[in-house]
């Protein structure tokens, strides 16, 4: 059980209940422009980009120098058990992903976009964990994670459902896009110090702490800008008032930032529960949208 635990831990649920939430977005987007839903895609879509993330996330653990602990507290017999797992358990989900994108090719669903989409969305995860490059040596573990799960993963939903891109997709995924990256920022804020220690470079180290905290700041303000021009462009308000409703938590978690470059610590949990819930809530309420119209 507890082997089965820590397993569950080092997969980062709730990352990928993210990653899925914006797939049933790109399905959503589909619905709303029409096109008939197609369960085969859907479901084994969703369960390939949850099983490669999963993979991505085991490696990214597996391959770390082993002077950094796999779970906070391990004792040497706890890392040599759950190692050899890790590797395991993420060839499985690797093979079983290739098992499904072999189901869909069978069955007619891939498209030359769609392989594309696919392969850079493979490329990005395993370059993410995987020597020589791993991202998350580089201080591009956030952008890289941002960029699958608020750009490649609903774009992927889509074009299974709906066969080629549209405007809109584009539209939504620029401010998605944007509240994903502050949040894995933010992620990197309350492991600073540990991140120091082990001499890990996330994006809050390389770029330096005085400067991650405006551009956080930035980011959301022009994601709301970029929201609010959205019927400029031809956007139906109704589409986009939804993630408006998200405002006051982003306006808290500015105003968090700004007392940290003030020195005053905030409560970490909190902290972070917060910019989790700006981009869950923006994903589920436009997704919704979608759903219902």
């Amino acid at each position: 059980m507890l082997l089965f635990r820590n397993m569950l831990n080092l997969i980062k649920p709730v990352q990928l209940l993210l990653a899925l939430l914006a797939y049933w977005l790109g399905v959503g987007l589909a619905r709303y422009l029409g096109a008939t839903i197609l369960p085969e895609p859907q479901f084994f879509g969703g369960l390939l980009v949850a099983l490669i993330l999963s993979a991505s996330y085991l490696l990214t653990d597996y391959f770390r120098p082993l002077n950094e602990p796999l779970i906070a507290g391990e004792t040497r017999q706890q890392r040599e058990l759950l190692r050899p797992r890790i590797l395991a358990v993420s060839f499985s989900f690797l093979v079983v992903a290739a098992v499904l994108v072999f189901l869909l090719q069978r069955s007619g669903f891939f498209q030359t976009d769609i392989a594309l989409i696919l392969a850079f969305f493979c490329l990005l995860a395993l370059a993410n964990a995987i020597p020589p490059v791993r991202l998350v040596n580089r201080g591009l573990a956030e952008l890289s994670n941002a960029v699958q799960i608020a750009c490649l993963v609903p774009t992927l939903a889509f074009l299974f459902q709906f066969g080629k891109l549209h405007r809109l997709l584009t539209i939504f995924t620029i401010p998605l896009f944007l509240f994903a990256l502050t949040y894995f920022i933010v992620l990197s804020f309350p492991t600073y110090a540990d991140d120091l220690k082990y001499e890990r470079r996330t994006f809050l180290i390389s770029f330096s702490w005085e400067r991650t905290i405006p551009l956080h700041n930035m980011l959301i303000v022009a994601a709301y800008l970029f929201l609010a021009s959205a019927p400029f462009l031809g956007v139906p308000v109704g589409l986009v008032w939804p993630m408006l409703l998200t405002l006051p938590l982003a306006a808290y978690q500015v105003y968090s930032m700004r007392g940290l470059a003030d020195g005053v610590k905030p409560v970490w949990p909190v902290f972070v529960a917060t910019s989790t819930a700006i981009f869950a809530l923006s994903i589920y309420l436009v997704a919704l949208s979608f759903w219902l119209r």
